[in-house]
């Protein structure tokens, strides 16, 4: 079985198998990620490009290692060292990425949509490192697979994801994929940041978050994305901590054994108090190692498939 598509630009459009292979999939690159020799001939040959109009650190990076443990040829692009600051359009810089032999094109860029326009114009394969406030599909399946390596499935987990949802693009995927897996998604915020219909996907919308950590299996807290928002969607972020942050009483509401978790980076004391961020129920670290992971199965298994195609 290889991805339908040749790109990955949502879980929303992605099936229930699809993601079970990604996952599956990473299974194997972890195992490589554990050996003393992390390199492998996986994307011998191939060209792998980073594309990014926004700051990162944990996703660019990650995709970075995942290209070059895999023996592939990795480039980085920022817009703010390009063409792009003198003008150059979307289009325009994909299709010279394009043109230069490229496997596959990493974006990330503010402007939702952004990932879905360039993968029309290129014949490489595009991968959404995060696009707006619409989603962060990698970031999502690397969270799926931290939770299925130590719950041994998704189907019937209550996941609590709490904080700033109007802007989480990593909440949107999560949702996506996480209720396609079968998993009950609970969420809870400020009413100020909570989007407009979103029980039309399928998830719970609770006033408060006491209400969404009752016998919760995985706690998701969320970076409140101050550099999304034009005016003060609440008072202050000590306000915030008071009444949305996840600290040890109310932990306590969720199960004994419930994971925590977060996409990071973590504005400490505000969405996670330092014990619960650095608590034994915390998998925050090794979030970022299934990131690395879960890249190299997508890169392998996109880059399979035109392989694949091509045999034909």
């Amino acid at each position: 079985m290889t991805l339908k598509s040749k790109d990955l630009l949502g879980l929303k459009d992605l099936t229930k198998e699809e993601i079970s292979l990604i996952l599956d999939t990473a299974k194997t690159m972890k195992y490589v990620l554990t050996t003393n020799n992390k390199k492998t001939p996986h994307l011998q040959g191939k060209s792998i490009i980073t594309l990014f109009y926004e700051n990162s650190t944990r996703t660019r990076l990650s995709f970075e290692l995942a290209s070059k443990y895999m023996s592939a040829s990795a480039a980085n692009i920022s817009a703010s060292g390009s063409s792009v600051a003198k003008g150059e359009t979307l289009i325009d810089t994909g299709k010279t990425i394009d043109m230069m032999g490229s496997d596959v094109i990493i974006i990330r860029h503010p402007m939702s949509g952004a990932p879905h326009l360039l993968a029309r114009n290129v014949k490489a394969s595009v991968i959404n490192a995060g696009d707006g406030m619409n989603e962060h599909p990698t970031q999502a399946l690397l969270d799926m697979f931290t939770i299925l390596e130590k719950k041994g499935s998704l189907q019937g987990l209550k996941i609590a994801i709490l904080g700033d949802i109007y802007h989480s693009r990593v909440a949107r995927s999560n949702i996506w994929g996480l209720t396609k897996m079968g998993a009950e998604v609970s969420i809870a915020g400020p009413s100020t940041l909570m989007p407009s219909g979103i029980e039309q996907t399928g998830v719970k919308v609770y006033n408060t978050v006491q209400e969404a950590l009752i016998d919760a299996d995985v706690v998701m807290g969320l970076r409140i994305q101050l550099e999304r928002q034009k005016k003060g969607l609440f008072p202050t972020t000590r306000e915030y901590s008071r009444f949305f942050g996840i600290d040890e009483k109310r932990l306590r509401l969720a199960k004994e054994d419930a994971l925590v978790m977060h996409p990071g980076p973590v504005n400490r004391g505000v969405e996670l108090s330092t014990f619960v961020m650095d608590g034994e129920q915390s998998v925050i670290n090794e979030q970022v190692t299934n990131g690395v992971a879960v890249r190299m199965a997508l890169l392998y298994l996109l880059t399979r498939r035109g392989s694949s195609e091509n045999s034909n």
